[in-house]
């Protein structure tokens, strides 16, 4: 491609000297490599047709997500049909977008200065080569596609007659398929995707669709992109490195008591309670940035449970089995281990939802072995509970419900697929044009590795929590039982620290507002920067983002009973949040005792943290007392 093909023709005349990064390098080379690409794709093709009869299917695949896009936007074009002068006026704002276009395009090409007809958001990393805006061909083909995606997000939202779910899952789709039609997504239309396949005459592409065909050799039903380099990192060698000792284990968890850091901690042990669909060292990360290292060295002593990744040997375990077994057995070896009566204790996420279910069990039964509760993005009240709810309605239940009774759990890979859909323009396309068009392998970075470490989740307890906390809102509404016990969130008086991030996807922030109005003791109501990970995440020797305090999310003082209300009133403090939950956890731990050795007490030790069950990968096996450490 010429320099002036590739710039739309505004260059002027071009010396022989001049080399752009548009001409064709070696002509001979490049068909070489173009033969190689195509029999590369050969293999790939053949892998997927033989893949296609037994793969592929089920909730959240390719052709079950096409079908349930084709009938949601379906029933947004019938609206629209009904509405026929409604819809000439639509098409009439789009085609007048793309008039204007194309004037200024001619404008520019004669070389005048004109601004853009539409505009990147800022943020949006698609668009960061200055080779979009500067040159004319790619900013046509960006400005086409940035109005075309704004008019399709607007024709859902003016869309009459829909009911509130429908039109979630309508946005939904419209994002997924916008996502995917980016021009960035295009080897021809992608500026640094051409200079890199002109530069090296193909040989990025013969790459890619090798790293593809890798990608497809270690995906199982679904196709996981590679997001991360996976040889850069092993658990316990430079991931969960925390020194520490596994004091108890049965079938649903190992209970890691780390080693001190101080000469004297606090009396009153901390148990961390973290979401059985992820592993827990998303807190214990590299040293920097590990929570769980920092608490420690804030004097406490920090115990957390690391949930087994079950097959189909654990799939009677019930939600109720999480607490009793899980939660409620942890608090009582944490106890034991200390010689304290009273533990404080730390939920995150799906973890926070299972201890605030289990103190109101706690709150019901008289029971206050927990003297105080901290929660991370937990959600209790279900009503806002966000994108997630797109995934949630009785046939895609039922569709799940099969899959997990046929294998006796929902393998991690397709939550992992949920949580990367809600996000595609981050999770999944950047790795797209990375990995298989310029054909660069992914850079190192714990968190994706992490990320892409799920487990698997035993069809008892999966089902039980989609269909009590995100279909029917039962724990908010007071309709929940566990062990025969009717659960009552206002019976829950101890105090709460309850963090919120205000960018969300997973817990937002708004229904995690919601749920701390439900208990009825101190609530310490806190609102970190950025979302579910980095808000959480985020040692104070970063510096980055910030949090808000506030009144009680109960308090009559609010200008609304609502977030928005509360945030009127907060104040805005830099940095992380970490030191004000310190102190705030000093107030319910009791005085400082000479600190506390694993092993030393009642429990002895089993093995080193951070023990086998976080080792066993979705494709290891499940083996009883112990766990199999075989990796995928």
């Amino acid at each position: 491609m010429s320099e002036k093909s590739a710039n739309g023709g505004n260059s002027g005349a071009k010396s022989p000297d001049d080399a752009s990064p548009y001409d064709l390098k070696d002509p001979g080379q490049l068909a070489r490599n173009m033969a190689r690409f195509l029999e590369e794709s050969g293999k790939v093709v053949s892998s997927l047709a033989k893949r296609s009869n037994t793969s592929n299917k089920g909730p959240y695949s390719s052709i079950s997500e096409a079908g349930e896009a084709a009938k949601v936007l379906g029933a947004v074009v019938n609206q629209w049909l009904n509405e026929p002068a409604r819809l000439v006026g639509a098409q009439g704002r789009l085609l007048q977008g793309y008039a204007d276009l194309w004037g200024r395009s001619v404008r520019r090409y004669l070389g005048e200065d004109v601004e853009p007809v539409a505009k990147p958001e800022p943020g949006d990393s698609r668009f960061k080569d200055a080779d979009w805006e500067q040159r004319q061909f790619f900013d046509f083909w960006k400005q086409a596609y940035l109005l075309t995606a704004k008019w399709a997000e607007q024709m859902v939202e003016d869309t009459e007659g829909l009911d509130e779910h429908t039109r979630r899952r309508a946005e939904f789709y419209v994002n997924q398929i916008s996502s995917a039609l980016s021009p960035s997504n295009f080897p021809l239309t992608n500026p640094e995707v051409l200079r890199e396949t002109l530069a090296s005459n193909g040989e990025n592409l013969v790459k890619g669709m090798q790293q593809f065909a890798d990608d497809l050799g270690r995906s199982k039903d679904l196709l996981r992109i590679s997001q991360t380099d996976y040889e850069a990192f092993e658990v316990g060698r430079n991931l969960a490195t925390s020194a520490g000792k596994v004091v108890f284990r049965n079938e649903l968890f190992e209970l890691i008591q780390y080693a001190p850091t101080t000469e004297k901690v606090h009396k009153i042990p901390l148990v961390i309670v973290p979401p059985w669909i992820n592993k827990f060292y998303i807190l214990d990360l590299v040293p920097q940035k590990s929570f769980i290292a920092w608490a420690v060295s804030q004097g406490f002593t920090v115990f957390v449970m690391s949930w087994v990744n079950p097959d189909e040997h654990l799939a009677h375990k019930t939600f109720e089995d999480y607490m009793k077994e899980g939660v409620l057995e942890a608090v009582d070896a944490a106890r034991k281990a200390c010689g304290t009566r009273r533990v404080n204790a730390l939920g995150y996420c799906v973890g926070g939802t299972l201890l605030s279910a289990t103190l109101a069990y706690m709150a019901a039964t008289g029971d206050e072995r927990i003297k105080s509760a901290t929660l991370f993005t937990a959600q209790v009240d279900f009503t806002h509970a966000g994108d997630l709810l797109v995934f949630i309605d009785d046939a895609q239940l039922r569709s799940l419900e099969e899959m997990m009774a046929e294998r006796g759990y929902l393998e991690g890979a397709r939550m992992a697929t949920v949580f990367n859909m809600l996000r595609p323009r981050d999770l999944i396309w950047p790795y797209v044009v990375n990995n298989y068009m310029l054909g660069k392998k992914p850079f190192p970075f714990d968190l994706l590795y992490w990320n892409s470490d799920s487990t698997r989740m035993p069809a008892a307890n999966h089902r039980f929590y989609l269909r009590e906390f995100y279909k029917n809102n039962a724990l908010a509404k007071g309709e929940m039982s566990l062990g025969g016990v009717k659960l009552d969130m206002s019976k829950v008086t101890l105090p709460v620290f309850e963090l919120a991030t205000r960018e969300d996807h997973i817990a937002p922030a708004r229904s995690v507002f919601s749920g701390a109005r439900l208990f009825s003791g101190p609530v310490e109501f806190v609102l970190a920067g950025s979302g579910h990970i980095a808000g959480v995440v985020n040692p104070p020797e970063k510096k980055k983002y910030q949090y808000w305090t506030g009144k009680k999310p109960t308090s009559k003082k609010l200008s609304s009973p609502t977030l928005e209300g509360w945030l009127d009133a907060a104040t805005e403090h830099p940095g992380s949040w970490w030191p004000h939950w310190k102190k705030w956890l000093e107030q319910h731990s009791s005085k400082l005792v000479p600190a506390r050795n694993p092993g030393e007490g009642a429990l002895k030790p089993i093995e080193d943290a951070p023990g086998s069950y976080v080792k066993v990968r979705s494709g290891g096996v499940y083996g009883g007392q112990g766990a199999s450490t075989a990796k995928d």
